[in-house]
């Protein structure tokens, strides 16, 4: 990959990940609930998912999982009804009062990367950068070896910064007003994209 080419990688991979997102919204309500250190756990699983669909989008996988139609229509239903769970239970406990989140890391971990590999962006988007950026004349694991460490650097810092906005919200606003709409705004996010996703296209299909 040259540098000119690098430069416009590098650029479409930093809109990809700061685009506010399902990922980012759970990475500033982990912020909130769980304090910035605990909540890296879901960044953590965010760069695993990243990761796997480098991986998989090397060998062509998500392609093949774009082009069937049942198979996305189902992952796009389960995921749908997921984010809306999450939406109208974050909607629904906002009123509570906030107090420190004792799930343990592995059920945000878990919860986190389910999230993140459910989003069709995430499809689009590994689709977009391999489709556009990767050339076939060059062996692809020679690219990967400049695609992975940029995508991955850039997806850290980008979600951490969310990850610290959430923190930074939660400090603020603890046992405010503020905070139940905070909150509430966040679960109406996870219903907007449950819904979103739901009714989303095959990617590379219109």
């Amino acid at each position: 990959m040259s540098w000119d080419a690098w430069i416009v990688f590098a650029l479409f991979w930093l809109v990809f990940v700061t685009t506010p997102g399902p990922n980012a919204v759970n990475c500033i309500t982990n912020g909130m609930t769980l304090g910035f250190r605990r909540a890296l756990v879901g960044v953590l699983a965010i760069l695993t998912q990243a990761a796997l669909f480098l991986g998989l989008s090397a060998l062509g996988v998500t392609a093949l999982i774009a082009a069937s139609p049942a198979a996305f229509t189902v992952a796009k239903l389960l995921g749908a009804a997921f984010l809306i769970y999450l939406g109208v239970r974050g909607w629904i406990m906002a009123k509570r009062p906030v107090a420190v989140d004792s799930r343990p890391a592995s059920s945000v971990y878990l919860r986190a990367l389910a999230i993140a590999t459910i989003n069709p962006k995430s499809v689009a988007g590994y689709l977009a950068a391999f489709s556009q950026f990767v050339q076939p004349d060059v062996p692809i694991w020679s690219q990967m070896g400049v695609i992975v460490p940029t995508a991955l650097t850039l997806t850290a810092l980008s979600y951490t910064g969310f990850t610290a906005l959430g923190a930074g919200i939660g400090r603020a606003a603890l046992g405010a007003v503020f905070n139940v709409w905070v909150r509430r705004v966040m679960g109406a996010c996870f219903i907007v994209y449950g819904l979103l996703l739901g009714s989303a296209a095959t990617p590379g299909r219109t």
